[in-house]
């Protein structure tokens, strides 16, 4: 098979740095979308950083809440990588917290337009041309939070729960066209941000968590690594949960 292109939205941060990676390293021509708020020195910056890591990733700047920057992501994509997007992972995202009784519309928007509308916006963009061809990968980052909910975050927890709504229709609509589509549902990951928490607040937290620790960067994206595969076609409509077991359902 010829080398499939994925496309990572937020992939120049602290979980979309090591999807890429772990893309990367499977052999798949990877390209990290980013926003970064217009700072392209910045993603230059993120792309030769990796570089000197030993990883090819492409960048294309998106304002993933804009459906036309959403269209010029794509035409850059096609562009630097040399065709069509295979495999998109739907993983921007960003949280506005603070409890319902004072949260603003504000703060509900922005948050359901950069988790939600989002995943609209690009996948609209890449569906059409996977069935045509016969083979396609969608895999959306939702949260822990969208299954069992979280203390002020009631647009976050809405926003990712209605993404593995999206993932269940879609893949109905999908599934004999050789294209899956799933979610990957991660809990407290030491990502960058993370690990920038007091450490008495870190160990607060891996008590709330049965394995007693958090999770990797790299676990994660081994998971979306799996799901992008070819050997992965009988998986379609799943939430993989990575949480440690914070969460059963």
């Amino acid at each position: 098979m010829s080398q499939k292109i994925a496309l990572v939205t937020g992939g120049t941060g602290g979980l979309g740095t090591y999807i890429c990676r772990t893309l990367a390293t499977a052999g798949f021509n990877v390209v990290a979308g980013y926003n970064s708020g217009g700072n392209h020195d910045k993603a230059k910056a993120w792309q030769a950083e990796q570089k000197e890591a030993g990883f090819d990733i492409k960048v294309a700047y998106g304002d993933v809440t804009s459906a036309e920057s959403c269209a010029q992501c794509i035409a850059t994509v096609e562009e630097v990588a040399g065709g069509p997007v295979d495999v998109l992972i739907n993983n921007a995202g960003i949280t506005r917290d603070g409890q319902f009784k004072k949260m603003s519309w504000e703060q509900w928007d922005e948050v359901m337009s950069a988790n939600l509308d989002s995943m609209f916006h690009m996948t609209r963009l890449v569906i059409n041309p996977m069935i045509e061809k016969g083979w396609g990968r969608i895999i959306n980052i939702s949260s822990v939070n969208a299954q069992k909910g979280q203390f002020g975050q009631c647009n976050y927890s809405a926003a990712k729960a209605g993404i593995h709504g999206f993932t269940k229709a879609l893949a109905q609509e999908v599934a004999a066209k050789g294209v899956t589509v799933n979610t990957v549902s991660p809990g407290y990951v030491m990502t960058p941000m993370v690990a920038k928490i007091a450490e008495e607040v870190q160990a607060k937290i891996c008590k709330t968590i049965p394995v007693g620790r958090f999770g990797t960067p790299e676990e994660i994206g081994r998971m979306v690594t799996f799901l992008a595969e070819q050997d992965s076609g009988y998986i379609t409509g799943a939430d993989m949960s990575i949480n440690g077991g914070l969460h059963m359902h």
